[in-house]
């Protein structure tokens, strides 16, 4: 879209290779917007190990392709879980292009499931902390950016199917992603007057990296064979497939441009009409 020419965008968590994270950044870029790769960067601990995350060489590597499109790109790793680094992330932003225009809050945890009598507290924490948390961080200081250079913004959280319906095995997810309406609303409340809308896109399930983990785990705790459990899903969705990243990019594409300026406090579903409500 020609109204995203120029404009800065940033996508938390699109620091691995086959992630929407990542996809998202690439559509911002054949918009024609400069962008920040940003992900976690480093394993932190069992929770946080390079199977799950975006590494630094990844992230370079996601710029680069970026850059070839004939945009600017930096990579800057935040975990979102820290404010300080999130001011970072913000400040350094500002300071390599002048501006953030939109803040795409897609870091995420979608892989700690657990049956609910024994998911685990440390489980539960890290889910919140970088689904919920995070997202509430990185909207903060990306809107007192926005409202300080007084030429409005996006703010597009990427929730889940899961914000409007319960799962097994996925409490903490779930509940993180719920929230994740609720802040959307309330921060799109706020944020109004300064121009600055805030939505949500709430894709369904689309097999990335990730993706491949949770059709793994949900197949062999349903007792069902691989292929079955794919063609179950299938089965559920009116338009006859599964998600493709490549969907939720254009959502995210639509929601930053000039088309929707006047949608706000949304929570968009992209499920092939799995999801209606």
């Amino acid at each position: 879209m020609k109204t995203l020419a120029g404009k800065i965008a940033v996508i938390t968590g699109s620091g691995r290779d086959t992630g929407i994270g990542k996809g998202i950044a690439m559509a911002f870029a054949d918009a024609g917007c400069n962008v920040v790769i940003s992900d976690i960067g480093v394993a932190k601990d069992h929770r946080f190990d390079e199977s799950h995350i975006g590494t630094t060489d990844e992230m370079n590597a996601i710029v680069q392709e970026a850059k070839d499109k004939g945009v600017d790109a930096i990579a800057i790793a935040c975990d979102v879980r820290r404010e300080s680094e999130v001011k970072n992330l913000i400040s350094s932003t500002v300071e390599h292009f002048g501006a953030i225009d939109i803040m795409v809050n897609n870091a995420g945890i979608g892989y700690l499931m657990e049956p609910l009598v024994e998911f685990k507290e440390e489980s539960w924490d890290a889910v919140l902390e970088v689904n919920l948390k995070g997202a509430f961080l990185c909207t903060k200081h990306s809107a007192i950016n926005m409202i300080a250079k007084g030429n409005g913004g996006r703010i597009i959280n990427i929730a889940s199917q899961a914000a409007k319906s319960g799962f097994p095995f996925a409490a903490a997810y779930t509940a993180s992603k719920h929230g994740m309406i609720g802040l959307t609303r309330s921060n799109a409340v706020e944020l109004g007057e300064h121009k600055i809308t805030v939505n949500a896109v709430c894709p369904n399930h689309i097999t990335t990296g990730l993706g491949q983990w949770q059709n793994e785990f949900f197949s062999e705790k349903m007792g069902m064979n691989y292929d079955d459990y794919i063609q179950g899903i299938r089965d559920r969705v009116p338009l006859g497939r599964v998600g493709l990243v490549d969907d939720i990019a254009k959502a995210c594409i639509f929601l930053a441009s000039d088309q929707a300026d006047y949608i706000t406090g949304e929570a968009l579903n992209v499920s092939g009409g799995e999801e209606m409500h």
